[in-house]
C-alpha cells in the first residue's frame, strides 16, 4: 500500500477498533489500480455521523445530511461518509432522502460507474462486487446497474462519463452510451456550477479531443452554457494540442475557437458562473493574444501585459500556430525582465513632484504628463532617475 492510504490507515483502524467497518472507496481506489497520482482518499464506514464524531474528537460537519463528516486526525483531514442508500431522486440530481445503512454492498450499489464502485480495506484487500477491475483493465466506463436508472438519478453522471474519457482515455460502454444519448436532455436540470466543475476537468484531461468528439456526438454540448450554436467552432478545438495550457488558458483557447467577440466574453463567462478574478484574467489573455497574433511584442505591450500574461499568451500563440518549440517564451520573458520599470509605482517621481516643479495644480494634464514620463522610461528615452526626469520635464515645458 502507498500514500496517502498509509497515512489514512490509522483512521480505518480506529473505526474498526470501535466495532465498525471502514474502507477506502471511489476515485482513490480506482486511481491506485491505474497507478495514477492520488491526492486524497475517501473513506466509507458503517458508523453514523454521530458515531464517527464520538470516536474522533476533532470533526467538521461538511455534509452531515448526506452522512459526511470531516475528521481531523494525526495532522491530516479525512472525509468519512456513512454507508447509505438513496431514495427517489428529485430534479434528476438530488435524492429526496438518504438512509444510513450498515451494509457495504448496498452502499457500493448506488455509485455511478463500476470503476468507482470498488472498496479496499486497510490491508489492501479489494471488494469488487460489480467487476470494476475488469472495466479498468478494459478501459471501459460502465454504470453500476442500468444506465438509464443511474443517469435518471443524477444527470450530471452523463457529463462525468465524458470527463473520464478525457482524464483516463477510457471509452464509454455501448449500453451506457446509448442511454446517455437517449437521456441527454436531462442535463438541463443540472446547475451550471456542477457542469462547470466537470467541464473544466474535461478540458484539463490528456484525451480532451476525444472527449469533445463525444460531447458533439451525443449532443451533450447543447446543454452547456453558450455552446448550443457553436458545434462547428467546438470542432476547431480538436485541432489543437493543449497539454501545456492551464485552466484559464484552456478557457481562452476555447473562446478563441468559439470566435466570441471581446464585448461578449464577460457575458459568456458569467453564464458559466465564472469568478470575477478569472474573468478578468481571461479577458487580459485574449486582449494581448489578439495583439500577439497580429505582430510581435513591443516593449509597451510587454510592459502593460506583465509576466503572467506574457507567459500565458505566448503559450496560446504557440498552440494556435502548432509550434512545439518554447524558446520564444524565454525570449519574451527575458526582454520583460530587462525592462527599466515593471509598474508605474516603480517611477522615481510622484504627481506631487511634477506639480511642484511646474508650479501647477492638479488636473487632467497631470495624468497625461505622468503617462508621458512612464512611456519615455519604458522606451529607454529617459532614465528612471528623479533629477533626470526633472531636467527632461523642464526641457519639455520651458514656460
Amino acid at each position: 500500500m502507498i500514500e496517502p492510504f498509509l497515512s489514512a490507515n490509522p483512521v480505518l483502524r480506529k473505526l474498526e477498533d470501535a466495532g465498525y467497518e471502514a474502507y477506502f472507496v471511489g476515485g482513490s481506489v480506482r486511481d491506485y489500480l491505474l497507478k495514477r497520482r492520488i491526492s486524497d482518499v475517501d473513506i466509507a464506514a458503517s458508523a453514523t455521523p454521530d458515531e464517527v464524531k464520538s470516536i474522533f474528537p476533532k470533526t467538521v460537519d461538511i455534509g452531515i445530511e448526506h452522512g459526511t463528516v470531516l475528521v481531523l486526525f494525526n495532522g491530516g483531514s479525512y472525509e468519512i461518509t456513512t454507508f447509505r442508500t438513496e431514495a427517489e431522486y428529485k430534479d434528476f440530481r438530488r435524492p429526496k432522502e438518504v438512509a444510513f445503512i450498515r451494509n457495504l454492498q448496498d452502499d457500493l450499489k448506488r455509485r455511478d460507474f463500476t470503476m468507482n464502485a470498488i472498496a479496499m480495506d486497510r490491508n489492501g484487500k479489494l471488494i469488487d462486487s460489480f467487476d470494476g477491475q475488469t472495466a479498468i483493465k478494459d478501459k471501459v466506463i460502465q454504470t453500476v446497474g442500468k444506465a438509464e436508472e443511474r443517469f435518471g438519478e443524477d444527470a450530471l453522471r452523463m457529463l462525468r462519463a465524458v470527463r473520464f474519457v478525457s482524464q483516463l482515455s477510457f471509452t464509454i460502454e455501448t449500453n451506457t452510451l446509448t442511454a446517455l444519448i437517449k437521456q441527454v436532455d436531462l442535463l438541463k436540470n443540472i446547475a451550471v456550477e456542477r457542469k462547470k466543475a466537470e467541464f473544466e476537468k474535461l478540458l484539463g484531461g490528456k484525451n480532451r479531443n476525444e472527449a469533445i468528439k463525444v460531447l458533439l456526438k451525443t449532443n451533450l454540448f447543447l446543454y452547456l452554457p453558450g455552446l448550443a450554436t457553436k458545434e462547428k467552432h467546438l470542432k476547431q478545438l480538436i485541432n489543437f494540442q493543449c497539454d501545456s495550457l492551464n485552466k484559464n488558458e484552456m478557457w481562452s483557447i476555447l473562446l478563441f475557437c468559439l470566435d466570441i467577440q471581446e464585448k461578449e466574453v464577460v457575458e459568456f463567462l458569467r453564464e458559466w458562473r465564472m469568478a470575477i478574478k478569472d474573468i478578468r484574467a481571461i479577458q487580459q489573455q485574449l486582449l494581448f493574444l489578439e495583439k500577439r497574433l497580429q505582430h510581435e511584442w513591443s516593449v509597451f505591450d510587454l510592459y502593460h501585459a506583465g509576466y503572467d500574461n506574457i507567459l500565458s499568451v505566448e503559450k496560446l500563440y504557440l498552440v494556435i500556430n502548432g509550434m512545439k518549440e518554447t524558446d520564444s517564451i524565454n525570449h519574451w520573458l527575458d526582454l520583460y525582465d530587462k525592462l527599466p520599470i515593471k509598474h508605474p509605482a516603480d517611477i522615481k517621481v510622484t504627481g506631487n513632484d511634477v506639480m511642484k516643479w511646474l508650479d501647477k495644480s492638479g488636473g487632467p494634464w497631470l495624468k497625461e504628463t505622468l503617462v508621458e514620463i512612464e512611456n519615455a522610461i519604458v522606451a529607454r528615452k529617459l532614465e528612471n532617475n528623479k533629477q533626470k526626469i526633472k531636467e527632461w520635464l523642464m526641457a519639455c515645458n520651458p514656460n
